[in-house]
């Protein structure tokens, strides 16, 4: 789990400045791929290079979407961000033929928390049909009692009402052919193996089409950092499953 404290994101919200016009350029019209957050690793700051270069001249529609930092909001807050994004692209481009959700560490638990999202309140079902959840968090319980919890001030009930592990068993997919793939790399931690693994046998136990993913080769950074590599198998997953 990466430090999210003294994170200065811009006041400005990018979405919101989007064309009203349908996508243009190569690929299937209307297919969107939002990618997670970028983050910051604790006392010192981590470069992304975007993977658009080799995802967008197959895709319609790339869609990054920034979180508020913990600095200046709660979990809740974020979230729910993510959750008015995604509907956002919905109403938006309400004729797409897929919205595909990637996140990495702290990214793919919040994709993850869009699983549980009670679209009603936002007056859309987007049109979800993958997540792609990059060596995440799912179970924000063991937070709590870790120093990382010194800069999220996470109450037990915060963790408990924002793990999808502890709930996504009992919510109904949306769409039942929608696929969750759930990857981790070799080279990450035990416990994002641990978790990696026990979220995907929770997905298997419900109604989700999950499927699980070890990459060889690759720490926590390498995994996403990859992305921009043409060849990269993890480039290649997601564009099959886009395409299939």
């Amino acid at each position: 789990m990466m430090d999210v404290s003294g994170v200065g994101f811009p006041s400005k919200v990018p979405w919101k400045k989007m064309s009203a016009e349908p996508p243009q350029g190569p690929g299937p019209p209307g297919r969107a791929c939002c990618m997670s957050p970028m983050e910051t690793a604790k006392g010192r700051k981590w470069t992304f290079t975007s993977p658009t270069s080799r995802l967008k001249p197959c895709l319609s529609s790339c869609s990054f979407t920034e979180d508020t930092g913990r600095a200046e909001g709660t979990l809740d807050h974020m979230v729910d961000q993510v959750t008015r994004s995604v509907a956002f692209v919905q109403k938006r481009y309400p004729s797409n033929k897929g919205i595909y959700l990637c996140g990495h560490s702290a990214g793919a638990h919040l994709a993850a928390m869009m699983l549980l999202a009670d679209w009603t309140k936002h007056g859309v079902t987007p049109n979800l049909r993958g997540f792609f959840l990059v060596s995440g968090v799912f179970d924000l319980e063991p937070i709590v009692y870790t120093s990382q919890n010194v800069a999220l001030q996470l109450t037990l009930e915060d963790a408990q009402r924002n793990s999808p592990q502890l709930k996504v068993a009992q919510a109904q997919p949306v769409d039942p052919t929608c696929r969750v793939l759930v990857v981790v790399g070799q080279f990450d931690s035990p416990e994002f193996h641990r978790q990696s693994w026990e979220f995907y046998q929770t997905l298997c136990q419900g109604e989700w089409k999950a499927s699980f993913e070890e990459l060889h080769d690759v720490d926590h950074f390498e995994i996403v950092e990859n992305l921009t590599q043409k060849d990269n198998v993890l480039t290649q997953i997601i564009l099959k499953t886009i395409f299939q």
